[in-house]
């Protein structure tokens, strides 16, 4: 077996609040009111490039809120309050449909996340996804991925979603342990996770991903290790484990305000780090190939991550529901954050758009130079022909101090991550920002 060993980076250890992971840029702190009316603008243009297009719905509603979950979620919403949620989305769904800015397009990827999409009932679920394909069809969609929570599944619901057209499914399992598993706030046990998996095997799924997450309050090497056996010994498609992070939004951080505490009772980074390391090297050694700092898949050829991929390189995305996020010709934009409103807004005909930000094309080729390393590698000649941009010129004298610091190697084709580089990239990512951009202490 593998051991839990990684060649460690001098930067601070302990978990404190605060977001780690890097999901856009320019940061969402510098998205504003007045760009909404911008983005509204850029629907009424037709498309200035072929860009492929996806969409992504959010099913904001949980059995339980986790305690590190900082995600737009409730618990508190009964069956009429869902079912005018699906009316709004839907509502949403056609006044996209009928703006220039589609020109023809149809998705290549949709996404329903959460909060918990297997939540609501099949019927809600049916009503919902017919009504979105009656004004945007997915016949052309190469991907169609769905997140579940285990204890909200059975095999009528999971039959439902594969009759849909859902090509993936994610199951949240986290961790396999009951008592770990309750000290975090999740909805599930581990007797569900079984029965989760083997409904969605005995349907004909083809394409599960299963969830971990390295730092969860309680884990110890002994039951890392315990995850890592059980999820290999199931032989999920693809493996996702992330490294635990506490927002300020999140249950856990407002415990600490209480305690009077920056530090969150979870592991340190470096323990997280080995613990991702290990699962990695098992994952690998069971044949699995490692595709990003969080990702594992047992066939490249066959498993995708078009959703991620495509994004990361600049595609169209419309986002529906509460709260959701679109990127429009260039342009990014958030919807209202608040239910009813959210709501109400769609019986005025108009979108609900909250906020958004239009970057420069420099900050746009900065985002993808970002988010494209997360996977560990990046072209040269992707960010020449697109952007007209050496990366190697660009970014020389980061770059040059990550590879002495040993988190990558320039090549002639671009850039690679070593292992140990990739597992804290989200900590070194700020270091391409723009001045304006650099949060506080990073120089």
């Amino acid at each position: 077996m593998a051991e839990l060993l990684v060649k460690d980076v001098p930067l601070p250890e302990e978990t404190t609040a605060g977001s780690y992971f890097v999901s856009n840029y320019p940061p969402y702190s510098f998205w504003n009111r007045e760009s909404a009316k911008t983005a509204q603008e850029v629907l009424n243009r037709p498309p200035a490039t072929n860009s492929p297009l996806g969409v992504y719905i959010h099913i904001p509603f949980c059995r339980k809120r986790c305690h590190f979950c900082y995600f737009k979620v409730y618990t508190d919403k009964n069956a009429d309050d869902v079912e005018r949620y699906i009316d709004a989305a839907i509502q949403e769904m056609a006044l996209y449909a009928a703006k220039p800015f589609l020109g023809g397009r149809k998705p290549s990827f949709v996404y329903f996340g959460g909060g918990t999409p297997s939540y609501i009932s099949s019927k809600q679920l049916t009503r919902l996804a017919e009504g979105m394909k009656r004004y945007l069809p997915w016949d052309a969609a190469q991907e169609v991925a769905f997140e579940c929570e285990p204890g909200t599944i059975t095999e009528g619901k999971l039959q439902s979603i594969k009759d849909l057209g859902i090509t993936r499914i994610s199951l949240g399992i986290e961790n396999f342990d009951d008592e770990i598993l309750k000290a975090n706030g999740r909805a599930h046990l581990s007797k569900e996770i079984d029965r989760a998996y083997n409904f969605a095997r005995s349907i004909g799924f083809n394409q599960i991903n299963i969830d971990l997450i390295a730092g969860m309050v309680g884990e110890t090497d002994a039951n890392w290790k315990e995850c890592v056996r059980r999820t290999i010994a199931m032989s999920p498609e693809s493996v996702t484990i992330y490294q635990m992070e506490v927002p300020y939004n999140t249950t856990m951080f407002k415990e600490m305000k209480v305690f009077g505490t920056d530090v969150a009772p979870v592991a340190t980074w470096k323990t997280k780090r080995e613990w991702v390391t290990y699962g990695f090297s098992e994952l690998e050694e069971a044949g699995y190939t490692v595709g990003s700092a969080y990702t594992a898949v047992k066939d490249p050829s066959k498993t995708k991550f078009l959703y991620r991929d495509m994004l990361w390189q600049g595609a169209d995305m419309i986002g529906l529901g509460v709260a959701s996020f679109s990127h429009i010709q260039g342009t990014h934009y958030q919807n209202d954050t608040e239910f009813d409103s959210y709501c109400a807004a769609m019986n005025t005909g108009e979108l609900p758009v909250y906020r958004g930000l239009t970057p420069s094309n420099e900050e746009r080729m900065i985002r993808e130079f970002i988010l494209q390393m997360k996977l560990g590698r990046v072209r040269k000649a992707y960010f020449q022909e697109k952007f007209g941009v050496d990366i190697h010129t660009r970014f020389a004298d980061r770059l040059r101090e990550l590879e002495r610091e040993g988190f990558l190697h320039l090549t002639d084709e671009g850039l690679a991550y070593t292992r140990d580089g990739l597992l804290q990239v989200d900590r070194v990512l700020h270091r391409f920002f723009l001045p304006e951009h650099q949060p506080a202490g990073v120089k």
